[in-house]
């Protein structure tokens, strides 16, 4: 499949995501929708991307016992998501649970291998003795053994886990800004074409299409840098 872009909907209120779809290219298809709209709106923050048309990502990183996770799966799935997080750290039988309960429906389940937002200082801090990237690939290979449908990723572990995991699993990279982009609370970034070229399946913007002066414009540009590196 060819790379696709997904925008995330880091808004407060449901009620502003159509003008940002009316603003955006139509040929966007994609649209994340994170803990802050969730928790504020829950299930009803999903209907206008639902009635227009659109696949939901619903990235709520789920982490819990196996059975509260395979139930909160089965929910996602209800409500509409075609596409939601829960956390690898999670462990073998939490990923199980939540991958049967998918199997039911048609969603699929990305695992977060490590928060674009921590570096190896971070780790250090949390007492984990692996590096960013063994601990990605650790994660990665219990995830996919678990029958998870795919991982998310930062763009500097992609190409490595493309490359032991094959071409399969689903690959969600998040940290994607243009080039001279301002990086914000992100530690580990990556261009849109250095992520295509990593064997992302799916590349995450929101900040930078959505804050800038024209959305149409950064959005376009953004998908045309993927084109071009395919």
């Amino acid at each position: 499949m060819d790379p696709e872009l997904i925008i995330a909907l880091d808004v407060p209120q449901s009620d502003q995501i159509i003008p940002i779809l009316d603003a955006l290219p139509p040929e966007i298809s994609w649209y994340k929708v994170g803990l802050e709209l969730f928790a504020a709106e829950g299930p009803r923050a999903l209907e206008p991307l639902r009635e227009r048309g659109k696949n939901v990502f619903l990235d709520l990183k789920l982490h819990d016992i196996p059975r509260t996770v395979a139930h909160a799966v089965s929910s996602a799935a209800t409500c509409g998501a075609q596409l939601l997080t829960i956390h690898a750290c999670g462990g073998r039988a939490m990923m199980a649970a939540a991958a049967e309960a998918a199997s039911a429906s048609n969603i699929k389940l990305v695992a977060v291998t490590t928060l674009t937002s921590l570096s190896q200082d971070d780790f250090n801090d949390l007492g984990i003795e692996r590096s960013v990237a063994d601990q990605a690939l650790a994660l990665g290979d219990l995830a996919i053994a678990a029958g998870v449908h795919g991982l998310v990723t930062s763009v500097h572990e992609a190409a490595a886990l493309r490359e032991r995991l094959g071409p399969a699993p689903l690959l969600v990279t998040p940290g994607i800004r243009p080039s001279g982009g301002d990086v914000g609370d992100q530690k580990r970034v990556a261009t849109p074409a250095a992520a295509v070229a990593a064997g992302s399946s799916y590349l995450v913007v929101g900040r930078p299409i959505l804050e800038a002066k024209n959305p149409a414009a950064a959005a376009s540009a953004i998908l045309e840098e993927m084109r071009g590196a395919r």
